[in-house]
C-alpha cells in the first residue's frame, strides 16, 4: 500500500505542491474556528461569531469557482497568489481593528473569504501534468482526499496551539501569513508557472454547461448535507453523554475512518468506469451511516463514527476522475472549485436543517438524516447514470491538452477504463 503512495511523493515537484497546497488552505480550514475564537476573546457573543463564520463560508463558496475560472484563462500565479495576499490582508485587518465597527468587520470577513485561493482544484488541475501515468493520477487524487482529512484534523489543533503560545489574534495573523507562504511555494513552482488550460469555447456557463457535471454536483451537495448534519446531531449525542469530550471523539472517529478508508481505496487499481463504482461507494456511505440511528454507548458509538466515515474519502477520490472526465476543455479548474463549492454549501445546509430536525424530533432523526441524504445522492446518480455516461464517451479526446503548454493533443485520462 506504501509504496504506491512513496511512488506519487518522489515525483519531481509532487510533494512539494501537495504540502504548499495544504498550508496554503490552512486559513480557509481553520477559518470557523479561529473566528469564533477570535470574537469570543474580544467579548462578543456566540451567535456574533457564527454570523462571521458564515459570512466567510458563503462569500468563499462564491469565490471558488469564480477564481477557478479566471484560474483556468490566466493561469495559477497570476490568480492564486494575489489571492492568497488579498485574503491575508482582509483577515489582517479584521484581527487588527476587531468587530467594531461590525460593518467594517463584515465587509473584511467576506473579502477575506471571497478571495480565498482556489489552491485545492489547481492541485487537482496539475497532478497530471506532474504524474504522467493514469494510475499515478488516480493515486494522487486518493492521496489528495486523505491529505484532506488530516488537514481538518490538525487544522484546529494548530489554532488552539497558537493561541496557547500567544492569543487569538496572533493566531489569526499566523495562520493567514502561512497561507500566503503556502500559495507562494506553489505558484513558484515549475508545474505552476508551467501549466496552461486548454483553448475554451466562450461560454458563460464556463463548467456549467457539462451536464455530467451538473449531475455529479447534484450528488455531492447531498453528501455535503449528510456530512454537515452528523456534526450536529453528534452535538446533540455527546450532550447526553459526556459532552465536549465525546463530540471531539466523534468526530476523531468520522476523521479516522475517512483517512483509512482513503488510503485503502487508492492503494489498488480499480476497474471499470468510475461513474459506476461511484454509485456503489455512494450506497455504501449511505448504509454505514445507518447504525448511527442506533445510539449505544460511548466506545460503541465512536466506533460507528469511525465506520460511517469509511467511505466518504473514497467518495471523493472518485468524484475528482469524474470531474476531470466531464469538465469541457479549457475549465478543469472552475470543475474542481465547483465541486469544493457545492459540497461546502451542502455541509452547510445539512447543519442548518439538522438544528430544527433535532429541536423537534431528537438525535434519533438527526442521525436519519445523514442516510436519507446518502440515499438521495445515490438516487441522483442512478438518475443521471445516462448522462454521466454518455458524457465520458464524448470526452475521450480533448483537442488539447488540459496541462500541456504546447497544446500537444493526448488522450485525457478518461480514454482508460481505469481510474
Amino acid at each position: 500500500m506504501a509504496t504506491g503512495y512513496l511512488e506519487i511523493l518522489r515525483a519531481p515537484h509532487a510533494l512539494r505542491l501537495l504540502t504548499g497546497t495544504l498550508v496554503g488552505r490552512l486559513p480557509n480550514a481553520t477559518a470557523a474556528i479561529a473566528l469564533v475564537l477570535f470574537v469570543r476573546a474580544e467579548g462578543g457573543s456566540y451567535s456574533l461569531a457564527g454570523v462571521l463564520a458564515a459570512v466567510y463560508g458563503v462569500a468563499n463558496a462564491v469565490g471558488q469557482p469564480v477564481l477557478g475560472r479566471l484560474v483556468d484563462l490566466y493561469g495559477q500565479p497570476r490568480v492564486q497568489l494575489p489571492a492568497a495576499v488579498l485574503a491575508a490582508l482582509a483577515m489582517a485587518v479584521f484581527a487588527v481593528r476587531g468587530t467594531d465597527p461590525l460593518a467594517a468587520a463584515y465587509a473584511a470577513v467576506a473579502v477575506s473569504g471571497l478571495f480565498a485561493p482556489p489552491l485545492e482544484g489547481g492541485l487537482r488541475a496539475l497532478w497530471p501534468s506532474v504524474l504522467r501515468r493514469e494510475e499515478q493520477v488516480r493515486t494522487a487524487y486518493a492521496l489528495d482526499a486523505v491529505a484532506q482529512e488530516i488537514m481538518f484534523t490538525a487544522g484546529p489543533l494548530l489554532v488552539t496551539l497558537c493561541v496557547s503560545l500567544w492569543d487569538e489574534r496572533a493566531a489569526l495573523l499566523a495562520l493567514n501569513l502561512l497561507g500566503v507562504l503556502g500559495a507562494l511555494s506553489v505558484v513558484a513552482s515549475p508545474p505552476s508557472r508551467a501549466w496552461r488550460s486548454a483553448p475554451r469555447e466562450a461560454h458563460w456557463l464556463g463548467a456549467l454547461r457539462s451536464p455530467g457535471l451538473l449531475a455529479l454536483l447534484a450528488a455531492f451537495l447531498f453528501v455535503g448535507i449528510a456530512l454537515g448534519s452528523i456534526t450536529v446531531a453528534s452535538v446533540s449525542y455527546a450532550d447526553g453523554h459526556g459532552g465536549d469530550a465525546v463530540y471531539g471523539w466523534l468526530m476523531a472517529g468520522l476523521g479516522l475512518g475517512a483517512l483509512a478508508g482513503g488510503t485503502v481505496y487508492g492503494a489498488r487499481a480499480w476497474a471499470g468506469a468510475p461513474e459506476r463504482r461511484l454509485r456503489v461507494l455512494v450506497a455504501l456511505l449511505a448504509v454505514c451511516y445507518l447504525p448511527l440511528m442506533l445510539m449505544p454507548g460511548v466506545v460503541a458509538m465512536v466506533l460507528l463514527s469511525v465506520v460511517s466515515g469509511v467511505f466518504l474519502a473514497p467518495c471523493i477520490a472518485c468524484a475528482f476522475i469524474i470531474v476531470d472526465r466531464h469538465a469541457p476543455a479549457g475549465t478543469v479548474t472552475e470543475a474542481f472549485s465547483w465541486l469544493v463549492t457545492t459540497f461546502t454549501v451542502g455541509a452547510s445546509a445539512g447543519t442548518g436543517l439538522a438544528g430544527p430536525v433535532v429541536q423537534a424530533g431528537g438525535t434519533l432523526w438527526g442521525f436519519a438524516l445523514p442516510g436519507a441524504a446518502g440515499a438521495v445522492s445515490l438516487l441522483v446518480l442512478l438518475g443521471t447514470g445516462r448522462v454521466l455516461s454518455a458524457a465520458a464517451r464524448g470526452a475521450v479526446v480533448a483537442a488539447s491538452s488540459e496541462n500541456d503548454p504546447n497544446r500537444a493533443a493526448e488522450p485525457r485520462f478518461s480514454s482508460g477504463d481505469r481510474a
